[in-house]
């Protein structure tokens, strides 16, 4: 009750002196002691209320602190995130950090597991391995323990190869040291904001027989061998990254000379979705089926030093699809393709696409819609190799609809006109056909401005030349629509 009332006059006495005093800017400018002697006035009032609390408060000494209570969590809930420097990683790259990365790895796999994802996979609901930000070197693979886990995360900070690193080996190794009762090694690992330096000792990443594998936002540099490697298992993503065998960006002198793979996909149904391979003597070699391209831009190694941009190493059973990327100098080969789309991108410094004939197949080709720019040296767009045999199955092939800037257009398609004064025209369409002698379709019309209604047909078209002929002499323009896709 006392101290409501004192309180109560405080504010009384606060307020009161407020309303008779001048103007804040006044009172400083011109009664500067009068407003000393106030503020003084008001400590000694403070001072005088927190000494008759204190006097009404009993000494916290006189009844002694709780102790505190121990906090009690249930079996399984300690922090699922992994600090490595707390294991002993050194963080500047100067020690080896190897065994203290393992240690954490190591308790993270062990961790507790909550349930199943696909059957034989153990479910680590989503521990997380803390790289700090730091920058450790390490001397071989860092592996899970064993097979049969899932939902784990590898994240935020640089891995380096040190200088005896097997020459074989990958930074970040996920293959199985030993098996599980599931048919994949694990499922839902990420690894995010890596940036690895295989230093010329291996590659960076192995993907063995895993499931739904996410590599995002990664910089992988100095590889000798592959960026990335997948191998068997369904669904390795990889997204917004960057690789290079040597860092560089375009113009490099030692150009001729880069080697190694950047992503390497021997597997089925995976993405790469934009991603950037700017020095590796292939950017992306494929040899799985049902596998995505978007986004992705090569300027890994030029065609002219020898380099392939986007490599599809799966005779007779292709299924890719390359979508709006970008082929910077570095083209595209198929080997025998059957079931690719390559549309909506961009094919720069004369790059373009080469279908490699290896046991003469091409069957459901869709190449349209993509923008050509060259040099003006008579450097065509689509290209066939059938050094090791022509192409003899050619089925629903469409090569069309494709703009093209100082290179050669080819197509499978084509439109002509001829005029003349006579009984036979012919209109050779093999500078801008795809394949050789091979017209499927032909749609032709025949104008005549004389008096004389001629009778007139297809005569051949052999070597990709269209002969239309009528049984007498007329003048007349001839129209002729060809096609190889069926």
């Amino acid at each position: 009750m006392i101290m409501i009332i004192m309180g109560l006059a405080s504010l009384f006495i606060v307020h009161v002196i407020g309303q008779n005093s001048l103007p804040f800017d006044h009172q400083k400018l011109s009664t500067d002691g009068y407003y000393h002697d106030q503020m003084q006035n008001m400590q000694a009032l403070k001072h005088t209320l927190l000494t008759r609390r204190q006097l009404a408060t009993p000494s916290s000494s006189s009844s002694p602190a709780p102790a505190p209570q121990a906090m009690h969590r249930p079996p399984g809930s300690r922090p699922r995130v992994f600090q490595v420097i707390s294991y002993g990683a050194d963080p500047t790259g100067k020690l080896d950090s190897t065994e203290a990365l393992l240690e954490a790895i190591a308790d993270a796999f062990n961790g507790p597991s909550e349930g199943f994802l696909m059957k034989g996979i153990a479910n680590l609901g989503g521990a997380y391995i803390n790289l700090q930000g730091g920058n450790y070197r390490i001397s071989k693979p860092l592996r899970l323990p064993a097979a049969g886990v899932g939902n784990l995360m590898i994240s935020g900070g640089t891995l380096t190869a040190s200088d005896d690193f097997p020459a074989d080996g990958y930074l970040i190794d996920l293959s199985a040291s030993s098996s599980s009762s599931s048919s994949y090694n694990y499922e839902y690992i990420t690894f995010k904001d890596l940036m690895l330096d295989c230093n010329y000792r291996g590659g960076g990443i192995s993907v063995i027989n895993s499931l739904r594998t996410s590599i995002d936002n990664c910089y992988i540099s100095h590889f000798n061998t592959e960026g990335i490697l997948v191998q068997d298992g369904h669904e390795t993503y990889i997204r917004n990254s960057f690789l290079g065998q040597h860092i560089t960006a375009g113009g490099d002198p030692g150009e001729r000379n880069f080697s190694g793979t950047a992503i390497n996909l021997m597997g089925n149904d995976n993405a790469v979705t934009d991603v950037v391979i700017f020095s590796a003597a292939i950017g992306v070699m494929i040899s799985g089926q049902a596998n995505t391209l978007s986004g992705v831009h090569c300027y890994n190694k030029a065609t002219g030093f020898g380099g392939t941009g986007i490599y599809l190493k799966l005779p007779s059973l292709t299924q890719t699809r390359i979508v709006n990327c970008y082929l910077d100098y570095s083209g595209i080969v198929a080997e025998d393709p059957v079931q690719l789309t390559i549309s909506s991108s961009f094919f720069l410094g004369d790059a373009y696409i080469l279908l490699k004939s290896v046991k003469g197949l091409a069957k459901g080709i869709t190449i349209v819609d993509n923008m050509f720019s060259g040099s003006n040296k008579g450097i065509e767009i689509v290209q066939l190799d059938q050094s090791k045999g022509i192409f003899k199955q050619i089925d629903q092939v469409v090569v069309n609809r494709n703009n093209v800037n100082g290179m050669n257009l080819k197509a499978t398609a084509a439109k002509g006109s001829v005029q003349g004064n006579g009984t036979s025209w012919t209109i050779d369409f093999s500078p801008v056909l795809l394949f050789p002698n091979l017209i499927d379709h032909v749609q032709y019309s025949l104008s005549s401005s004389g008096s004389v209604f001629p009778s007139h047909a297809l005569r051949n078209v052999s070597e990709n030349r269209v002969v239309v002929e009528s049984d007498v002499a007329v003048p007349a323009s001839v129209f002729v629509t060809v096609d190889q896709a069926s």
